[in-house]
C-alpha cells in the first residue's frame, strides 16, 4: 500500500486530484458493468487514501478525509448492489463515522439517507421511516437531499402498508423536483422524475398493486437516460415481478429474461434476488412456453452460480 499511496503522486497535479478523477470512473465502470469489478479497487484506493493522510497537513489532510467517507460511501453502494448488506451496512457506518469529521452537512446527510435506502432494500420496517425523516432533519430545507430523504420514506410508508402516506410523501418530491435543479450539492443528482417513479412503481408493488406498479416501472424505464445498464436491469426485474403479480406471465417471462442477461454482465445481486422472486411467482404458469424457457434459463445459469458462491 505504500508503494501504492507514492504512485497517486504519479498522475495529475496532486493525489487528491487523481484520486477524485478515479472515484468517478469507477462508478462510470459501476453504472456499465456492475460492481463485481469496482469492489477489490475502491477498497484499495480507501487503504491508499489512509496511507496518505499520515503525512498529510491542513486542508490536504480533510480532503483526503472527505475522499475516504466517499469511497466509503460507494464501497457500502457496491456491496449493496452485490446483495449483502451486512457488508453494505458496515461501510455506511464507517462513512457516517468518517463524515463527521469532515464536517460537511450535506456529505453526512447523504450518508444517513443512503442508510434509510439500504433500510427499505432490506425492507426494515422499523428503520426506514426513521432513519429517512432524520436525514430531512440533517438536510437544507428544500434541499434536493431532502427530497431524497423524502423518496425513501415514502417507499417506508409503502412498506408498512400505510398507502396514503407513501403516495403523499411521493408527491411532495414531484413538487420539489423543479426547486432542486438548481441544488449547488453534488450529491443526489440522479434524482429525477424516473428515479421518483421507480420508487412509487416499488411501492405500489409492495402494497399489493400490481397492476399499477407494472405500469409505473415501465414509465420510469422508458425516463431513464442512457449509460445506466445495470439500474435498467434491476427496474426490469422488478418489473417482471409485477407482472407476474398482475397475472401476465408471458409478459414477465420476457421481461426476466432481458434482466438475465444484465444480470450476467454485472453480477448484480438487486437483479438476482429480483429474478428469484420472479421464478418463484411464476410457478403457476410454468407450463407455458415462455415460463418454461426463462425458469430453465434462470436454473442453469445464475442459480446454479449463486449457490455455488454461497
Amino acid at each position: 500500500m505504500v508503494r501504492k499511496a507514492r504512485a497517486a503522486y504519479a498522475y495529475g497535479s496532486t493525489p487528491v486530484e487523481h484520486l477524485r478523477r478515479t472515484r468517478r470512473l469507477l462508478i462510470d465502470n459501476d453504472n456499465l458493468l456492475g460492481p463485481r469489478h469496482a469492489v477489490a479497487a475502491v477498497r484499495d484506493h480507501i487503504q491508499v487514501i489512509q496511507e496518505l493522510r499520515r503525512d498529510a497537513k491542513g486542508a490536504d489532510r480533510r480532503d483526503l478525509m472527505e475522499l475516504q467517507t466517499q469511497y466509503g460511501e460507494f464501497l457500502s453502494w457496491l456491496y449493496q448492489d452485490l446483495g449483502n448488506p451486512q457488508a453494505a451496512s458496515y461501510w455506511l457506518d464507517r462513512a457516517m463515522q468518517w463524515s463527521h469529521t469532515v464536517g460537511d452537512n450535506d456529505l453526512t446527510t447523504y450518508v444517513m439517507a443512503r442508510k434509510a435506502q439500504l433500510a427499505g432494500d432490506t425492507a426494515d420496517l422499523v428503520d426506514v421511516v426513521d432513519l429517512a425523516e432524520a436525514a430531512q432533519r440533517m438536510a437544507r430545507p428544500r434541499s434536493r437531499l431532502a427530497a431524497v430523504a423524502r423518496t425513501y420514506e415514502a417507499y417506508g410508508h409503502a412498506l408498512r402498508g400505510d398507502a396514503d402516506e407513501s403516495e403523499r410523501a411521493i408527491d411532495d418530491v414531484r413538487n420539489a423536483l423543479d426547486g432542486t435543479a438548481a441544488d449547488p450539492t453534488p450529491w443526489g443528482v440522479w434524482l429525477n422524475a424516473s428515479y421518483v417513479e421507480v420508487h412509487r412503481a416499488q411501492g405500489l408493488e409492495a402494497l399489493g398493486k400490481h397492476d399499477q406498479a407494472a405500469d409505473a416501472f415501465g414509465a420510469a424505464i422508458r425516463l431513464m437516460p442512457d449509460g445506466y445498464h445495470r439500474d435498467r436491469g434491476v427496474y426490469m426485474a422488478r418489473q417482471a415481478v409485477a407482472l407476474a403479480g398482475a397475472r401476465a406471465p408471458e409478459q414477465a417471462a420476457a421481461l426476466g429474461m432481458h434482466a438475465l442477461t444484465v444480470a450476467e454482465d454485472t453480477g448484480s445481486g438487486r437483479i438476482t434476488n429480483e429474478l428469484v422472486r420472479l421464478d418463484k411467482a411464476l410457478i403457476p404458469w410454468q407450463r407455458e412456453p415462455a415460463v418454461a424457457e426463462f425458469r430453465a434459463t434462470f436454473d442453469s445459469t445464475l442459480f446454479h452460480e449463486t449457490e455455488t458462491e454461497a
